[in-house]
């Protein structure tokens, strides 16, 4: 999916601010919406790819403004009104006193089964051995899906070298879309600046990413 949030590579939008011992949520609101994404995951755990597409959804104005845990709660509410448990306008219309909560709505809903971070776990075995091995030279492929992938725009049609072989694990482009699992081997590849951002690259500079099998090619 080629949208805005796809900012790798792209000028404009300011350096990386550093935040020395940054703790993990920056205010309470940010934990509760953590805890809600976990309360209202399936039988399987969370799916990190489905709710990372669901957040390239979004319109560029929220997505930019609304900050990381903003985008988890705006994934969550995309996700309660594709499960049909908020009718389209119904959230707007709670907040503005328009819907009035019953008292059997204001019980709290049942504990999810099982260990919710259980669908973060996505390592798998499969049966045939790695396509590629370390040290191989490769080339991304041009890989433009409809939805949500993991391979980011700048290094499509870039030449690497494998830097590590890693265990097969689940594949967001289709999980994401309750297209199945179907794991593949994910290789760290290594570019050298150069070649993904051509002569405005600084010296010595090597970029390392974690690949899907799919996404690559000998080269």
């Amino acid at each position: 999916m080629n949208r805005f949030h796809d900012l790798g590579g792209q000028h404009g939008y300011g350096s990386i601010e550093w935040e020395p011992d940054e703790p993990v949520f920056h205010e309470r609101w940010e934990g509760r919406v953590f805890g809600m994404s976990l309360a209202t995951s399936s039988s399987e755990g969370i799916n990190l790819d489905a709710t990372r597409h669901r957040a390239e959804q979004l319109d560029p104005v929220s997505y930019f403004q609304n900050g990381y845990f903003g985008r988890w709660l705006a994934s969550l509410e995309l996700k309660l009104e594709e499960e049909g448990l908020l009718a389209d306008g119904e959230l707007d219309q709670r907040l503005q006193g328009k819907i009035k909560s019953s008292a059997k709505e204001s019980k709290p809903p049942p504990a999810p089964e099982g260990n919710p971070l259980r669908g973060l776990h996505v390592i798998r075995e499969v049966d045939e051995p790695p396509a590629f091995a370390q040290g191989q030279a490769i080339r991304t492929r041009n890989h433009q899906p409809a939805g949500h992938t993991r391979l980011p725009a700048y290094a499509r049609c870039r030449s690497g070298i494998i830097a590590r072989v890693h265990p097969a694990m689940v594949f967001p482009d289709t999980n994401a879309h309750g297209k199945g699992e179907n794991p593949q081997y994910v290789y760290t590849v290594e570019f050298a600046g150069e070649e993904l951002w051509g002569d405005s690259a600084e010296p010595g500079t090597f970029v390392r990413l974690d690949l899907w099998e799919s996404y690559l090619a000998a080269a």
